[in-house]
């Protein structure tokens, strides 16, 4: 059983699977999310906006104790034309629904969303919760067949979305941004438009990520401001000859919501 992260050699898993593939991992996931939102004041979360964990066109990534009892982080990628609409539709359709639009050209070759970015308190610091799941969610994006991705990103992570090779949206909202979740919050769209050459990314995101891809599961020490973290990728998606891309969009239709601003899922990057 593990006893806790030590923070003097810390050493942690980030590995990548299908939603419904893995329930009690899902809602680990949802547990440590909620706690952190909790933390910053977020209260009104239900659990009506979680049925992510039972999307067949969501794939997660955590960061997990290494006998995987404890998530510290994690994030999301969701394809468009599953059971629910992408968050960036669900959060910003009725303040604008020509993200509709937007969203339905960009699915027709395969697209998706980078969201529900998180850390717990005990991982702050390594990078965890900024650009190492980052990093991965690009990376995976390649293996469920996602020629672009789109993100919803509170202001301290645009420029992290845009070391990957993110671009701001400014088709929509104010030039690109929301007041999300709240009047006083700004969030901004962006996309990732090509997401196999990521030509608009940093040198050094670039040559990471697609390190990552060509090695999907690799034991990597990663250091950030001095900080050194061991990290345990295990990247290669299991039961992928389960997952049609094809078939999905098939069945996909542009969709029109209401939203309802009284229960938030705060599902920024």
């Amino acid at each position: 059983m593990d006893d806790g992260l030590n923070k003097e050699k810390p050493e942690v898993r980030l590995r990548a699977y299908r939603a419904i593939d893995e329930p009690k991992t899902c809602e680990l996931f949802i547990q440590g999310h909620t706690q952190v939102l909790t933390n910053i004041g977020v209260t009104k979360v239900t659990s009506s906006k979680n049925e992510w964990a039972n999307n067949p066109a969501a794939f997660v990534i955590v960061v997990e104790s290494l006998d995987g009892e404890k998530v510290y982080g994690g994030a999301r990628v969701h394809v468009a034309g599953g059971s629910e609409p992408l968050p960036i539709e669900q959060a910003t359709g009725a303040m604008d629904p020509s993200i509709f639009d937007l969203v339905w050209q960009f699915a027709q070759l395969g697209t998706g969303e980078l969201c529900g970015l998180w850390n717990s308190r005990e991982i702050a610091g390594y990078g965890i919760g900024s650009i190492f799941l980052t990093r991965a969610a690009v990376a995976i994006s390649t293996q469920i067949g996602l020629k672009s991705l789109f993100a919803l990103c509170a202001p301290y992570t645009v420029k992290m979305a845009e070391l990957v090779g993110y671009n701001i949206e400014t088709s929509v909202g104010n030039n690109g941004t929301f007041y999300y979740p709240k009047l006083d919050l700004l969030a901004t769209s962006m996309i990732l438009k090509d997401v196999d050459t990521l030509s608009s990314a940093s040198s050094d995101e670039r040559g990471a990520i697609f390190k990552l891809r060509n090695e999907l599961n690799v034991v990597r020490l990663e250091q950030l401001r001095k900080k050194t973290i061991k990290i345990y990728y295990e990247i290669k998606i299991p039961n992928l000859e389960r997952w049609s891309l094809n078939e999905l969009l098939s069945q996909y239709k542009k969709l029109e919501i209401d939203n309802n601003t009284d229960e938030i899922s705060l599902n920024l990057l």
